[in-house]
């Protein structure tokens, strides 16, 4: 059970809310002998700043620093007191602010734990929230002609709240701690690091079926850690791990980029991190970094929308047929073959109103595609992918919804020609140290990247068929080192 701790400037700081042996003074928290068994900071302490004041070498500033220090769990963190005076963009709701302030030039109000009063002002508060995890925020938003901009975010001291502000803050900490720190046992109590793994119940191509997720949580328990699921609703709970990794498909766009980004700014272990995130789910950032590394590749071009002349500049450097690809398609969606320049124009203009850059590649079949797995910038799995029966890719997407693939070979690393290997792993390095799948074709002796992909796919009976439990081994162990090497 996580060890739940409240610091507060004074003894009367929480006079009027339900007396608890959980809260301590500033002064007691920042005694070296405070939890002074070196085995208790291994447990997970979860602490909650209430100081007064988050300046710079104040009580509050050294609170948070040396919980961090100590590796406990704080809230808030030291980056997001020095952020929280920084300049920061966020997205607002505007259609949500306007249908509800469509008179007012200016509203303000406060947020507890992501909550507030202020009908209107939820997903404001939510996102403040989330950027900053600070526990009281006191914010004020203008209006400028149509726009609306945050005027002001600052944390607000809780000892500072009227009669009815308390009332809302003790119910938003509830509700808070019953998501982050709850009171009941966890089931792992009896490990020494919890990591979260980030799953999307209703996806229908997960990178992990059931069984491999399974394998990975028996992984960790035999390395002396727990590996608990969690979904997009468990946003706030990230606190309470020491890792996350992702086994749900990443974008940009979706929920599981926002959850590494938290992550990280907790210092937590992430995998798939943010950087590798935004660098693998673009087909146009990859072309453009392994031809500047001379990593080989398709011959490709970048088409723009604006220009008008794309058509011309394309046939006048490459042949057709041809594979235009969205940037940050997944699974062969998004990827469309073209033989002719009617169907070139067409399929162009579609995917042109999805994004003003699109790649295109050249055709270049094959049996099957190399996938080498990387991971901490050494190859640990191979396989290959046959393409669909009849059709020029692995997965095969059809009118009705159907998605078919082509079989597949596991084999042991040291079947796989050198060249293969070689190229993989210099592909995946220029990303980063994470875990990543890099796919290859190979045509008479020589290997061409076709892409590098983060949160590569790991399903039982599949990926893990040469290795078996250590493949999900040693992916465990990597997060383990890492925490390790973080002090934790």
């Amino acid at each position: 059970m996580a060890n739940f701790v409240i610091v507060t400037d004074k003894d009367s700081d929480w006079r009027q809310y339900f007396p608890s042996d959980q809260v301590v003074t500033v002064d007691q928290y920042l005694q070296p002998s405070f939890l002074s068994d070196k085995s208790e900071k291994h447990k997970s302490v979860q602490v909650l700043n209430l100081c007064r004041d988050y300046g710079y070498m104040s009580n509050g500033y050294y609170c948070s620093l040396l919980a961090e220090a100590r590796g406990h769990r704080v809230i808030p963190r030291v980056m997001a007191i020095n952020d929280v005076n920084q300049p920061f963009v966020i997205s607002l709701p505007e259609q949500d602010l306007n249908k509800h302030f469509a008179d007012a030039e200016q509203v303000a109000g406060k947020v507890y734990f992501g909550r507030t009063n202020i009908k209107g002002l939820e997903k404001v508060a939510r996102r403040l929230f989330e950027h900053f995890m600070i526990p009281v925020l006191d914010i004020e938003l203008k209006k400028h002609g149509k726009q609306w901009q945050l005027a002001k975010v600052e944390p607000f001291p809780f000892q500072d709240l009227n009669n009815e502000e308390q009332d809302v803050f003790a119910q938003s900490l509830e509700l808070f701690s019953n998501k982050v720190w709850r009171s009941s046992p966890k089931p792992s109590k009896q490990y020494r690091y919890d990591i979260a793994m980030l799953v999307d119940p209703e996806e229908k191509m997960p990178p992990s079926d059931s069984v491999a997720l399974n394998r990975f949580k028996k992984a960790a328990n035999r390395l002396g850690m727990s590996l608990q699921t969690i979904t997009a609703d468990d946003f706030s709970r990230l606190s309470e791990f020491d890792g996350l990794f992702i086994r749900a498909t990443t974008n940009i766009s979706n929920f599981t980029y926002r959850f590494a980004k938290r992550a990280e700014k907790l210092g937590l272990v992430v995998m798939d991190d943010p950087e590798s995130i935004m660098k693998c789910t673009n087909k146009v950032f990859l072309t453009e970094l392994l031809d500047r590394h001379n990593v080989p590749a398709p011959k490709s071009m970048i088409l723009r929308s604006f220009d008008p002349n794309w058509k011309q500049s394309l046939l006048e450097h490459m042949s057709l047929p041809l594979v235009l690809k969205i940037p940050d398609g997944a699974f062969s969606v998004g990827v469309v073959k073209v033989t002719d320049e009617s169907t070139l124009e067409a399929k162009a203009a579609e995917l042109f109103d999805k994004s003003a850059l699109i790649l295109a590649q050249a055709f270049m079949p094959t049996d099957f595609d190399w996938r080498i797995g990387v991971m901490n910038r050494q190859a640990i799995y191979a396989c290959r992918y046959h393409m669909s029966r009849g059709h020029w890719q692995i997965y095969q997407h059809h009118n009705s919804g159907r998605t078919t693939s082509g079989g597949f070979d596991t084999l042991d690393l040291k079947q796989v020609p050198k060249n293969v290997v070689d190229t993989a792993v210099k592909a995946a390095n220029l990303i980063g140290s994470g875990l990543y799948g890099v796919d290859l074709k190979e045509i008479d002796g020589h290997v061409y990247v076709i892409e590098v992909n983060d949160n590569p796919s790991i399903d039982n009976k599949v990926e893990d068929l040469w290795l078996g439990d250590l493949l999900y081994d040693r992916i465990m162990t990597e997060f383990l080192r890492r925490i390790q090497l973080r002090g934790f």
